[in-house]
């Protein structure tokens, strides 16, 4: 896919100052009141940059200059009020002076026919906002959740939690590309991709996604897919009844022994893989009909052995679980949403598209990491960074051959005057 014109970048150490955090609503107001008042030249502006790419397929200078410093500004805003970034952000939307930077490309030539049916074709994009949130005037839905929590952790650890602060990217970022999409700045369409706004990859997890898919989608299998996904969603809730049972009794093992039994680990395990391949076959983020022990298939979860876990931990889990239910559940919103987008998508194309896949991918491997962590297969707790981005594989150190062994010159023979 090449690169979106509206891109978002942040240069950030994740500190945080504890005084500014508490205060950080009340820090807010003025910028949400020079916001307010931006908004009205802004939707005179956008009208008229509507008009003028009508008619010329470009948008003039002033009014890209105009409209994209109000983009950037109003990102700035929704980083600082939702503890993305900490510096107290400028009043003109300056990228050079922020850590969170929105980068709009020069104006290019734009499709009419896009540009008259907007209106109508923003809608999809609409609701996936909606629930991504990321707006400085309606921050809501996950970014809502994120940056909620995210309040208590910098109040305690004076830090941001980096996969909170990459949910937060990833809405802001998504908000802006249709800021621009409205605006007329571009007529690319904005990208659900998280690869796309978040640009470092999460950290190694014992619970990771393999993803290997095309993307392509059979029309029929599409149309029926809810009725050919019903023998699994029966098998998968009473799957359920059995795992319930197992993590009971694995619990108790987990608190005597401090470690959850292999054949407990094992079939938990299989159950979470499989769920994750039943509810990614039924939201077409994969296409292929899957076994019903989960085994390989284009989306899987790997999941680590089991390893020695806290007590402590293991005694209170469903308690310190709560604030990944929450980020769980609105990813999960997300999922269906986009497979309700997607299934007409696929219905048309044949294909869903990158963005929805990457997305819906994004949100099992959270759902995967969060059953986990319930269900003891791991102490790790989820991480809530979006990105599918693999690691850079480390360089292999340069192998310096040795050199050829050269056997110690011989000692010269005495001569005559030596033996004299």
């Amino acid at each position: 896919m090449s690169e979106h014109p509206v891109r978002i970048t942040i240069d950030d150490d994740l500190r945080r100052s504890r005084l500014t955090v508490f205060f950080r609503l009340l820090l807010a107001i003025p910028h949400f009141v020079w916001l307010a008042l931006w908004t009205a030249p802004a939707l005179v502006a956008a009208i008229l940059n509507w008009f003028a790419v009508l008619f010329t397929t470009r948008t003039p200078r002033p009014f890209h200059r105009f409209l994209s410093a109000y983009i950037r500004y109003s990102a700035h805003v929704s980083a600082f009020v939702g503890l993305a970034a900490n510096p107290f952000p400028g009043f003109v939307g300056d990228n050079t002076r922020y850590p969170v930077r929105v980068e709009i490309a020069e104006p290019e030539p734009q499709r009419r026919l896009v540009t008259l049916f907007k209106l109508v074709l923003v809608l999809p994009a609409l609701m996936i906002s909606g629930l991504l949130g990321g707006d400085a005037f309606g921050y809501g839905g996950l970014a809502g959740a994120a940056s909620f929590l995210a309040w208590f952790a910098a109040l305690v650890k004076g830090r941001m939690p980096s996969g909170l602060r990459d949910l937060l990217v990833w809405s802001i970022g998504y908000a802006a590309q249709l800021g621009a999409y409205l605006f007329s700045l571009t007529d690319r369409y904005p990208t659900s991709d998280p690869n796309q706004h978040v640009r470092s990859p999460a950290p190694e997890r014992s619970v990771r996604l393999e993803l290997e898919d095309d993307g392509r989608r059979s029309r029929l299998t599409v149309l029926f897919r809810l009725l050919l996904a019903i023998p699994h969603l029966v098998w998968v809730s009473l799957w359920a009844n059995a795992v319930v049972v197992a993590v009971l009794i694995g619990w108790f093992c987990a608190l005597v022994t401090g470690r959850l039994p292999r054949p407990f680990h094992r079939f938990v395990a299989a159950y979470v893989r499989y769920s994750a391949q039943v509810y990614a076959y039924l939201t077409l983020v994969a296409n292929p009909f899957p076994g019903f022990v989960g085994d390989r298939y284009p989306l899987m979860i790997a999941i680590d052995p089991p390893t020695r876990q806290h007590r402590l931990v293991t005694l209170f889990r469903l308690v310190l679980a709560l604030p990944a239910f929450l980020i769980a559940g609105m990813l999960g919103y997300l999922l269906f949403l986009i497979a309700f987008l997607g299934w007409f998508a696929a219905l048309s194309t044949g294909r869903l598209p990158l963005g929805p896949r990457h997305a819906g991918a994004a949100a099992l491997r959270y759902s995967a990491q969060v059953y986990a962590y319930v269900f003891l297969l791991t102490s790790q707790y989820p991480h809530s960074s979006p990105s599918l981005a693999a690691r850079p594989e480390p360089e292999p150190e340069p192998v310096t051959e040795p050199e050829p062994y050269r056997p110690p010159p011989a000692a010269p023979e005495p001569g005559p005057e030596a033996a004299a």
